[in-house]
């Protein structure tokens, strides 16, 4: 377990229920990467949920296909090619050969991405946060284990997501019970 997950657990209540096991493998089959093991470990923990009633964590295959995130990340795909047809890319994806896996969204509309490289280290792949217009991005070089403490416990402060957000008490709900 990385240091970042064991400061999340300090700040994020567990979930009563065991998360649901994703087919790593077959996922990453799919999705023609391999996703960062911080998020593997995360999990293997919570599983799929909601952050304080507003983030939605994603897992592949999650039975509950709001919190899917190989079709978040398809569905996602389509929808930026569309946007990008009129609207600016960020600057990250000129290079045709990059690509964005989303991991997480809100309940406002914004998406949580890795951007994913060629050749990249998963564990070093940059965040990206769109918000709901699709216009404003915002980046982050760090794990999501990494970020979601920081955002939790005030380290760091999104101009994307809701002002409203964290919550002072923190709050999981595993996607299994909504």
């Amino acid at each position: 377990m990385n240091a970042y997950l064991s400061d999340l657990m300090q700040v994020l209540p567990r979930p009563a229920e065991s998360p649901e096991r994703p087919n790593w493998r077959e996922s990453e089959e799919i999705l023609q990467t391999t996703l960062p093991p911080d998020f593997k470990d995360l999990h293997d923990v919570y599983g799929a949920g909601l952050v304080d009633d507003y983030l939605l964590l994603a897992a592949p295959g999650c039975s509950n296909d709001v919190y899917d995130l190989i079709k978040l990340t398809s569905e996602r795909a389509e929808a930026n090619r569309s946007l990008w047809e009129f609207e600016d890319a960020p600057i990250e994806m000129q290079d045709e050969r990059n690509r964005l896996v989303c991991w997480a969204t809100t309940d406002n509309g914004e998406y949580l991405y890795w951007l994913v490289q060629p050749g990249d280290e998963p564990e070093k792949r940059r965040l990206m946060i769109n918000d709901a217009s699709g216009e404003t991005w915002e980046r982050y070089d760090m794990t999501v284990t990494q970020f979601l403490t920081a955002v939790l416990t005030g380290e760091i402060r999104s101009d994307v997501l809701w002002d409203q957000f964290p919550q002072e008490a923190h709050s999981f709900r595993s996607a299994l019970s909504l």
